[in-house]
């Protein structure tokens, strides 16, 4: 099976305690399983994000199955994923350069070892 790497960021609220509360909700374990299984159905391998000052990293994982239109449709259709991605709003906030209301921006690969 070969994969595919996605890569996006997102910032959060600069405030430490908003910071640590998004960070709790991101801890092993914590994620809602129902997100967790929307994650791996829409055809997700592994998904990473990291963390520096209030800026997140992204790094997507999929397989062949994976399409970013269907995911994005699989989202607004599960109540469940609307009631998390509404809740990491409080935490989260648009890139300087992101459209109204846009979250995770594509990274451009720009090197490659």
């Amino acid at each position: 099976m070969s994969t595919k790497r996605f890569c996006f960021s997102c910032d959060l609220k600069d405030d430490s305690k908003l910071i640590a509360e998004y960070k709790e909700y991101h801890a092993v374990g914590k994620a809602w399983p129902e997100i967790t299984k929307s994650i791996k159905d829409a055809g997700i391998v592994n998904m990473e994000i990291y963390l520096v000052g209030n800026r997140m990293f992204m790094i997507m994982e999929v397989d062949e199955t994976f399409d970013p239109i269907k995911k994005d449709e699989m989202d607004a259709n599960n109540l469940k994923v609307q009631e998390w991605e509404n809740l990491m709003w409080k935490y989260q906030q648009e890139l300087p350069w992101a459209k109204n209301g846009e979250k995770w921006m594509a990274l451009e690969k720009i090197f490659q070892l």
